[in-house]
């Protein structure tokens, strides 16, 4: 049975979590796998439940955490390697920038046979000055050619690394959509609701509006806040919006909704009577879906955003940027409306539309549905790296031979 060691940034609410959680355990009893998770940052929500759920137990390396430190960086490379020497994986798989890179290093000297990793995002706009930019991608640059394999999670993102930025050649690339187990945002949907709009006294006649993810800048709130104030003084239709997360960006958040005369509570609020409620984080994502009329997205640069493939699971219509994979998740004018990320009065009027528009919202709901558990399950994604990682032993045996 070759032996996978799979080595994830760090393990919290997110896509990539979800990814390697699933296929550590789905692609059991085929591949032994190893999960090794990094340290999680002070504003991120941790995802252990999702690996206790799935009867995974990671080994952390908790010296392994986002920002570049030579001290940690360095002693969870010698981490790395030691797990390699311990375990002797046939494939170590990163996923992400820290642990790519680092994982990527310490398998090429320990000669692992095959190296694989996965951009589930990538960094290389919207996110640091040109500088560090051109460092981050120079470095990927020379890391993929320590790598027998890239996964790209769609289309747009492998024509981005490979055409845009020169990653690597396109032929080093293996597209693999993101896979994940929507049945929670299938079933008991009518149960669901009730009980996430109860929670927070909505009126049936009340249209709720959410949106999913990191408090940070690239997932640009500013612009949901922008088009929550255009709705409270363009429609009269009842709404209510709510932030669903946590992080460093908070603060400005609130700022800018007090600044605009947006009145708001929080979670822990005995009641909520105003327009905007921030929930922090939440794990019953499901619940919130089904309670949720509409779901935004307002980022800067986003690989597969899973927030968006939950919502259309759930059969909620979308309001979305037009970015990274964001078009290979949602059908445009069918599932979701989609702006450019400079667009405030497209984004603002396409929430209004929706709001408005009730056989509109319906509409989009039923066609949500069938496109996503289609194209995103778990049992597509573990079928369509098990394919990937026998091409990739096969070829390095056959060199041997």
């Amino acid at each position: 049975m070759p032996r996978i060691l799979r080595i994830l940034n760090r393990l919290i609410i997110g896509g990539p979590s979800k990814n390697a959680v699933y296929l550590s355990r789905y692609m059991q009893p085929d591949f032994d796998t190893l999960l090794v998770i990094g340290g999680k940052e002070d504003h991120e929500q941790d995802a252990d439940f999702l690996a206790t759920a799935n009867n995974i137990d990671p080994t952390c390396i908790p010296e392994m955490k986002r920002p570049i430190s030579p001290y940690n960086d360095w002693a969870a490379y010698n981490k790395l390697k030691k797990l390699i020497k311990e375990f002797k994986p046939d494939i170590v798989h990163t996923h992400a920038a820290k642990s790519g890179a680092l994982g990527r290093l310490a398998a090429k000297h320990s000669n692992v046979p095959v190296i694989v990793h996965t951009f589930h995002g990538h960094i290389f706009h919207s996110y640091f000055n040109s500088v560090k930019t051109n460092f981050f991608i120079r470095t990927e640059r020379y890391l993929a050619g320590l790598s027998d394999a890239i996964v790209a999670i769609s289309d747009v993102q492998k024509k981005e690394l490979s055409g845009d930025f020169k990653i690597a050649v396109a032929d080093k690339f293996r597209v693999i959509p993101l896979g994940l187990d929507l049945d929670n945002f299938i079933i008991n949907q009518e149960e669901k609701r009730n009980k996430f709009r109860k929670e927070f006294g909505l009126d049936d006649d009340t249209v709720a509006i959410g949106i999913i993810g990191r408090l940070v800048p690239i997932k640009n709130h500013s612009l949901f806040i922008k088009g929550l104030k255009y709705l409270l003084d363009n429609t009269t239709v009842k709404i209510k919006a709510f932030i669903i997360g946590d992080g460093e960006s908070r603060a400005a958040i609130e700022k800018m909704a007090n600044d605009l005369g947006i009145n708001y509570t929080r979670q822990t609020d005995a009641t909520h009577p105003h327009p905007l409620i921030f929930t922090s984080w939440r794990t019953d994502i499901d619940t919130i879906c089904a309670g949720l009329d509409i779901i935004a997205l307002t980022s800067l640069n986003e690989g597969t955003p899973v927030s968006l493939i939950e919502a259309q699971a759930a059969g909620k219509p979308i309001v979305s940027t037009r970015v990274g994979g964001i078009a290979d998740v949602v059908l445009e004018n069918k599932t979701a409306l989609l702006s450019e990320i400079t667009d405030e009065k497209t984004f603002s009027n396409n929430l209004l539309m929706l709001v408005n528009d009730p056989v509109l919202r319906k509409k989009f709901s039923n066609a949500g549905k069938d496109h996503v558990v289609s194209k995103f399950s778990y049992h597509r994604l573990v079928n369509d790296m098990s394919s990937l990682y026998h091409d990739l032993l096969d070829k390095k045996n056959h060199r041997k031979r």
